[in-house]
């Protein structure tokens, strides 16, 4: 991070990325200096109410964020700046959203955390839109145009007042994430669910917190004992913040959590717990050994979308089939419950030699038990489709001597039927099942 007085001394020039958090109440001039070099800029964490009305003279510009200000309105400025892809004003108060404020070339919209009611229509022009974060405001529908940006593959709408599930989104064609938990239109049919086991109650204060073994936007986790009911097992601790997340709330992770139920290919529950000093919620989980990794980093400014693996990694067939088989029978099972897990991606799956593998991460899951079937159907087509794309990204890590086996082939076509097909012709994943047990036996 640097600092205001290097800017103001002249010592950043040339550099293509500027994060500032000082508390500053306006633009600084000095910005404009970088206007050659500078891509990234990100001055979240201050008091800003407005930007310049010369903001395009940085020319070079691909990325915005102003998030924690003190924006009211997400300024229509945005919308003449030639390169800018990625705008983030998370957490402000804006309330307003202008139709011209949207960039031409925009792929990444972040507004979750506001107080906006209405989008413009114009949204619908953004095309070239793959991502687009509104959890966490007072929405209570979205632009039908939605149905134009025909590029977007990621949405977060969970948090918000919608009254009936909006359509339109249904129809994009290559829609694979979605969270929608937390709204009028869900809550009501959500409510009839019910675990399908016991959840144990646990007394905070029967609990011995261990060290710090991992920290998500929506919670920490935390190496624990409770030898009271647990002898010397340990166990993890999972205790959500309160805060607004670009999922939602932590509330809607907690509530899928416990409706999730028991697979072999999930994290095993083994009960809440009561009385935290906060008051805030906390899940009592298996530990799982520290040689459990995720197959993936969640995806980076470039990449937007999309995972990004390392680059020594090579796998053979036989891994890639085993995670394909588990991850397909574990969303078999959430979906039977009614319910979309909405992050179905490799930086959510844990593996370890021996072909171990879990899925983890509800904070995106949404309840959907209760709608109408042919929702219910398209909502398993959406996730179907997220599912493809992790298989694609699969067979790019495939040892290519493997090439000629006859399961490479099978791997292929399967990822043809998750993808490359009408969102009414996808195979449920129970089928997907089917088709992999079939491809084992042939």
């Amino acid at each position: 991070m640097a600092t205001l007085a290097q800017l103001q001394n002249g010592e950043l020039q040339g550099i293509k990325r500027l994060q500032i958090s000082e508390g500053l109440k306006s633009f600084p001039d000095e910005i404009f200096n970088l206007a050659d070099t500078l891509e990234i800029l990100d001055l979240s964490g201050n008091c800003l109410t407005d930007l310049p009305e010369d903001l395009p003279r940085l020319h070079q510009l691909k990325v915005i964020f102003c998030s924690n200000n003190q924006f009211k309105h997400l300024p229509p400025v945005l919308g003449k700046c030639a390169q800018l892809s990625m705008v983030g004003f998370k957490a402000n108060q804006i309330t307003k959203v202008e139709n011209s404020a949207f960039p031409p070339l925009l792929r990444w919209l972040i507004l979750t955390d506001n107080q906006i009611e209405t989008l413009p229509y114009e949204l619908g022009n953004c095309i070239h839109l793959q991502k687009l974060m509104l959890a966490g405001n007072k929405l209570t529908s979205l632009p039908t145009s939605l149905k134009r940006c025909v590029n977007l593959e990621l949405i977060r709408f969970s948090s918000n007042c919608l009254t009936e599930f909006p359509s339109q989104l249904l129809d994009l064609p290559h829609l694979a994430w979605m969270a929608f938990a937390d709204n009028p239109f869900c809550i009501s049919k959500s409510n009839s669910l019910v675990p399908d086991h016991t959840i144990q109650s646990y007394d905070w204060n029967d609990v011995q917190l261990g060290a710090l073994l991992g920290e998500g936007a929506s919670g920490n986790i935390y190496q624990a004992n409770i030898p009271k009911y647990f002898g010397n097992q340990e166990t993890a601790i999972k205790v959500f913040k309160g805060a607004m997340t670009s999922d939602g709330v932590p509330e809607s992770e907690l509530n899928a959590t416990l409706n999730a139920g028991l697979h072999q290919h999930l994290i095993p529950l083994l009960g809440q717990v009561k009385n935290h000093p906060s008051g805030v919620p906390a899940l009592i989980m298996q530990k799982l050994d520290s040689a459990f990794v995720t197959l993936a980093a969640p995806p980076s400014l470039s990449s937007c979308t999309r995972d990004v693996y390392p680059e020594n990694c090579i796998l053979s067939i036989d891994q890639a089939w085993f995670y394909a088989k588990a991850i397909a029978s574990v969303m078999a099972h959430l979906h039977q419950k009614g319910m979309m897990h909405g992050d179905l991606y490799a930086h959510n799956i844990l593996t370890k030699p021996g072909n171990a593998c879990v899925l983890s991460d509800f904070g995106a899951a949404s309840l959907y038990g209760g709608m109408l079937d042919n929702i219910s159907t398209q909502l398993e087509s959406i996730e179907v489709r997220a599912f493809g794309i992790l298989l694609n990204e699969l067979l790019l890590k495939l040892n290519t001597q493997e090439e000629s086996r006859l399961e490479y082939s099978a791997f292929k076509a399967l990822i043809k039927h998750c993808v490359d097909q009408t969102a009414l012709s996808k195979p449920t994943f129970n089928q997907i099942n089917q088709l992999m047990t079939l491809a084992t036996q042939a």
